[in-house]
């Protein structure tokens, strides 16, 4: 217990620093009716994004959403670039624009939740990569404001990783890299890289494999290959077998676009696919669920495993302009989960499994695709109606550390107790062992009772060695619409000792 408050202090020591880094955040925040984020949930994130916007519409619909959570995650970079589908233009005006509409919906914002910052401050961190694609714009003399801005923000006092999420080409990155790795000492160097995590939506453009080659250490989250066999897509493709209301034009129409003020009227018709760049930013909101530094873990943002990809998984063919190149080292790439969806009941126990089991890529993704869904749909709610009328989500709490240890053969009971809704709605719960994360890969179902009750016993397994398993608890409140918060508990179990 002594190492628990240790660490508790330390959080809370971390949290104050934190702010102390950003006075931008207090001069841009003001008070909500509501309450803030969990602090339990850790530091913010923070993100600089590279958008080749306007080569398809997409991106401003992605820009859209990660809008409506700019009080969650510390801008650092809007960067308008290139990509293979949009070769020599560059449009910041675009994402200026957008700004634009965020800018008149802000003070309704903030009667939902503090921290949303002024538009401002976010204009001012628009800036340009250079307006040619690919290694072609790479090289001594081609730094742009987009590649310094890479630079400044890893070179900034804030101890915290630097994300880059990245929806077009990424030869801004790699001219951020280019110019640290002439200029810098090889120990600064070093340094300034291992503050970085990219997330890029597959290779949009030649220079993601020259950088994974030529920066073996560098954080890299990618979907390599063509589109087809990518985890992304899987937030705009219909998937058989399961409701896909949540991501059809009509539901976009009247969730989203209509009658959601300036913010929703931003919000584009899909063209080729919906929100194709949103992945790369839906493991940095702070929903319990996401631990941004272990993707093997799982987000909203699918599951991704450290490793070099087996070339009979991936789409090879590819698409014109970026072929494909085997990897030379490990990278962060397509996991796979096997899930069951949940069903509502009219009777009896609320909702039960339903009777088949998807097992893939995508499906790491797409098991929380409703959840992010209705949560975008009740943020954008925010624009327009006051505080009382409008939705938010559940606060979940443990009546137990987030990690602990028992012993093989131990009962031991996992407990949402004391946990709220800050508009007094009904909750339902779920509680679930996430086989395919951590040590123990045979699922540990409840033992005897049902799993949607707010505290669940569980019975450890039988381990000759000390395994770690990942339990997920998931809040749902009754509100319109419904919003999923989570909590992730760690259970060490070790074998008996003879």
């Amino acid at each position: 217990m002594a190492h628990l408050i240790r660490y508790r202090r330390l959080s809370l020591l971390c949290a104050v620093c934190l702010t102390l880094w950003h006075p931008l955040r207090s001069s841009a925040t003001e008070s909500a009716e509501g309450s803030p984020p969990d602090a339990a949930l850790g530091p913010r994130q923070r993100l600089l994004v590279l958008t080749d916007i306007e080569a398809d519409p997409d991106d401003s619909q992605s820009l859209v959403r990660l809008l409506l959570y700019s009080n969650q995650i510390d801008f650092e970079g809007l960067v308008a670039t290139t990509s293979v589908h949009q070769r020599d233009a560059v449009h910041p005006e675009s994402i200026r624009r957008i700004l634009a509409a965020y800018g008149r919906v802000r003070d309704q914002l903030l009667r939902h939740e503090p921290g949303y910052p002024a538009v401002e401050h976010l204009q001012s961190l628009v800036s340009t990569g250079q307006p040619q694609a690919g290694l072609g714009a790479v090289g001594p003399g081609k730094d742009s404001p987009g590649s310094n801005a890479i630079i400044a923000a890893l070179r900034s006092l804030d101890p915290r990783p630097l994300w880059i999420s990245v929806w077009g080409g990424v030869n801004t990155l790699a001219q951020a890299l280019h110019t640290i790795r002439a200029t810098a000492s090889p120990e600064e160097a070093r340094r300034l890289i291992a503050k970085l995590r990219v997330y890029t939506i597959s290779d949009q453009d030649n220079a993601g494999h020259w950088i994974r080659r030529e920066f073996p250490d560098l954080f890299y989250i990618v979907s390599p290959g063509g589109y087809g066999a990518s985890i992304w897509i899987a937030i705009t493709a219909p998937i058989e077998g399961i409701d896909n209301t949540t991501i059809s034009n009509p539901w976009l129409r009247q969730h989203i676009q209509q009658s959601h003020g300036p913010l929703g009227a931003a919000y584009p018709d899909v063209a080729y696919g919906m929100e194709g760049d949103t992945p790369s930013f839906l493991p940095l909101i702070p929903n319990g669920l996401s631990v941004p530094d272990h993707p093997e873990w799982g987000s909203w943002g699918g599951r991704y495993e450290l490793k070099i990809p087996d070339p009979a998984t991936l789409d090879l063919g590819g698409f014109i302009g970026i072929p494909y190149e085997p990897e030379t080292r490990p990278i962060w790439t397509n996991a796979i989960d096997a899930y069951t969806p949940s069903m509502p009941q009219e009777f009896q126990r609320a909702t039960v499994p339903s009777m088949r089991t998807f097992r893939d890529a995508r499906v790491t993704l797409w098991r929380w695709r409703d959840e992010f869904q209705r949560d975008f749909a009740a943020r954008m709610d925010w624009t327009t109606k006051p505080y009382a009328e409008a939705n938010h989500p559940p606060v979940p709490r443990l009546a137990h550390p987030d990690h602990f240890t028992v012993h093989s053969g131990d009962i031991f009971n996992l407990s949402a107790l004391g946990t709220t809704d800050p508009d007094g709605d009904s909750l339902s719960y779920l509680w679930f062992h996430y086989p395919e994360v951590g040590g123990w890969t045979e699922e540990i179902k409840p033992d005897v009772r049902a799993p949607n009750i707010y505290w669940v016993p569980f019975k450890a397994p039988t381990v000759t060695e000390p395994r770690d398993a990942h339990f997920i608890l998931k809040v749902t409140d009754k509100g319109s619409p419904p919003l999923t918060r989570y909590r992730r508990v760690i259970v060490t179990i070790l074998p008996v000792s003879p």
